[in-house]
């Protein structure tokens, strides 16, 4: 027994999520509805990750702030934002190019029989009020990562100011060292964790495919088809960024695969942000960056979910006989673009920016309710996505930051 455990402990994380993924895909199609039995294993997995965030948030974003100057800061945040703003627009484009070019739907119907009742979109308004929590603990509790990123800033600030004080220097250093060490401690819980990582990701896996079989699949398979290429097409593009700043893709995707297969099983950008940091820090990227910016990313920033709107889009066009025009295009990347900056980070979130977009165009309702039979194939696709374009954007970011400040030095 303890061979057996000392050999599962030494072996590839990345090996044992592969093995994970597919032993949980054929337990799924052996078992089918009856691996839902699985999916206490697939929750705690989520729980355990759910667990981490704040510490992980907090704790690496106070050091960060405290590791940078308030300029850096500031001039980082506006690469993010401005990044995060062209990146959710691009991939909608890329949606749009990809879905026009195979135009799926088309020849299908709507047999007028589908319901579906708009989902609430919390809107673009109220994810900035967010941003400021009127309670610190409401802010904890609810998972506001917006608002516990500006307590992290307020307070990783404020003992950064003290540290620079004749009067509360001391008190700083010992605050400072505290949070690190809290930071490093947050770290080591992460590891044990990671090794409960495959177990989970197989209950999921199972659970998944177990409940939504080769049916559904087959039924709308050339809509997931269609996705999943202009994810691909995403990913390329992201490659190409990389090779731009002259980071080498091999080095950045051994770091990321970890998160981006996590992403893929759970379905959560907020979910895999533990894994997401901890690939951040493998890459070498600076704390003050990548503590602030992935969980920002979680957040607002949704490439694949961007993606998804916009072949979601053109389906239901297509199933209405009236192909999208160019305007209708140019308003689903504006619409789109707002949707996934207002919606978090959570499984079934790409159903309410779909349904948000589709009320702005016109769109039928009971195309909507159509694709929630896909809901969990292509969230998980878009939810990889997701999580790729926040570890590509941050990483472009912190190469930027360091090409400068060598230039300056």
């Amino acid at each position: 027994m303890k061979t057996l455990w000392r050999t599962y402990l030494d072996t590839s994380l990345i090996v044992k999520i592969t093995i994970a993924l597919v032993l949980g895909v054929a337990v799924g199609l052996i078992f089918g509805e009856d691996a839902a039995v699985l999916a206490p294993l697939g929750d705690l997995l989520l729980s355990l990750l759910t667990f981490l965030i704040i510490p992980l948030i907090l704790f690496t974003l106070m050091v960060g702030v405290n590791q940078s100057r308030l300029n850096d800061l500031g001039r980082m945040g506006g690469k993010v934002f401005l990044y995060y703003a062209l990146s959710s627009a691009f991939a909608i484009i890329v949606g749009l190019s990809v879905a026009s070019l195979f135009q799926p739907g088309s020849g299908m119907s709507l047999q007028g029989n589908e319901t579906f009742d708009v989902p609430e979109n919390p809107g673009f308004i109220n994810v900035l009020l967010n941003i400021v929590p009127s309670n610190i603990f409401t802010a904890f509790t609810e998972m506001n990562l917006l608002g516990i990123i500006f307590i992290a800033f307020a307070f990783g600030l404020a003992i950064s100011y003290m540290r620079g004080s004749t009067e509360f220097g001391d008190l700083g250093e010992h605050l400072y060292k505290t949070v690190n060490g809290l930071n490093e401690a947050t770290i080591v819980v992460l590891k044990v964790i990671l090794q409960y990582v495959p177990i989970g990701i197989f209950a999921i896996m199972a659970e998944v495919v177990g409940s939504q079989g080769l049916d559904t699949l087959l039924s709308l398979g050339e809509m997931v088809l269609v996705l999943y290429t202009a994810i691909a097409v995403q990913i390329v593009l992201y490659t190409v960024l990389l090779i731009a700043f002259k980071i080498k893709p091999g080095f950045f995707f051994r770091h990321a695969r970890t998160p981006m297969l996590t992403a893929f099983v759970t379905q959560s950008s907020s979910g895999t942000l533990p894994l997401t940091l901890e690939a951040a820090r493998g890459l070498g990227m600076s704390k003050s960056l990548y503590g602030f910016s992935l969980p920002l990313g979680a957040t607002i920033n949704m490439d694949g979910a961007a993606i998804r709107i916009a072949v979601s889009a053109v389906f239901a066009a297509n199933l209405t006989g009236n192909p999208l025009s160019l305007p209708d295009m140019l308003m689903v990347v504006l619409v789109g673009t707002l949707a996934s900056i207002g919606t978090a980070g959570v499984p079934g979130a790409g159903i309410v920016m779909i349904a948000t977009v589709f009320v702005q165009l016109g769109l039928p309702m009971e195309a909507v309710a159509l694709l929630t039979a896909i809901d969990a194939l292509v969230g998980m696709g878009a939810t990889m996505l997701n999580v790729t374009g926040d570890l590509v954007g941050s990483n472009v970011i912190d190469k930027n930051e360091k090409k400068r400040q060598a230039a300056k030095a």
